[in-house]
């Protein structure tokens, strides 16, 4: 979310905010409130939202890592940022664990 302010707050700076960068901090901000309701869902202990938690962030640090490594495509501030919210996302490896993967196994 705050990636989408400072977005819209520099908007007016085109060397610094392009039309790459709209599309990626309104995906961020979208897939991360899909991720709270998955996390929370799971807690709840429903097995699909555990799912389609794993599936997500699999998916997410393939892109954070994406475009990290693309030339010339975001800002390197972007990227630095889309770096931070990778390493945050490490907590799923937690969620990624032998012993969560147990509890919602398939009964």
């Amino acid at each position: 979310m705050l990636t989408l302010i400072a977005v819209v707050l520099l908007r007016h700076h085109p060397g610094i905010v392009t039309e790459a960068v709209w599309g990626r901090a309104t995906v961020v901000v979208a897939t991360s409130l899909l991720m709270a309701s998955f996390a929370a869902r799971t807690v709840r202990g429903d097995r699909r939202s555990y799912l389609r938690l794993r599936l997500a962030s699999g998916v997410m640090v393939v892109v954070i890592a994406v475009i990290i490594a693309l030339p010339g495509t975001f800002p390197l501030w972007l990227k630095m940022e889309q770096g931070l919210c990778g390493v945050l996302l490490t907590g799923v490896v937690i969620v990624n664990g032998k012993r969560m993967r147990s509890a919602f196994a398939s009964k």
